[in-house]
């Protein structure tokens, strides 16, 4: 992996700049990726040292992301995170089938019809 320097850097024997590297860690297999901090390291090569250090020495986790901060990409779009439509039909337990027929009862003036007896 190869380091990347900073504007100015370059050819100057100055060290490189610290960037901003995103940990998610995996506490344990099947678990989802959590965010687990940051941290300041020159290069991709460092930042996976650094975070091996803080998130992996005590064995608390099996697997880490090192991510750029500058490389996430943050989707600020109300349109197409929160649509407009209701679409509650699509989670599981949002479209309650008895509510519907409660209301289509109450709207027709009708009662709920009673269990049979066998």
């Amino acid at each position: 992996m190869t380091a990347r320097r900073g504007p100015g850097a370059q050819g100057t024997g100055a060290s490189p700049a610290l960037e901003a590297w995103e940990v998610f860690r995996q506490e344990k297999d099947g678990d989802p990726m959590r965010h687990g901090g940051s941290v300041m390291a020159p290069d991709a090569e460092l930042a996976m040292h650094y975070a091996r250090e803080l998130f992996g020495r005590r064995q608390e986790s099996v697997r880490l992301w090192i991510v750029r901060r500058e490389d996430i990409v943050d989707l600020h779009d109300p349109d197409l995170l929160q649509p407009p439509l209701d679409r509650s039909f699509k989670k599981p337990g949002g479209y309650v089938m008895r509510d519907k027929l409660a209301a289509a009862r109450a709207a027709a003036g009708q009662e709920k019809p009673k269990a049979r007896i066998r």
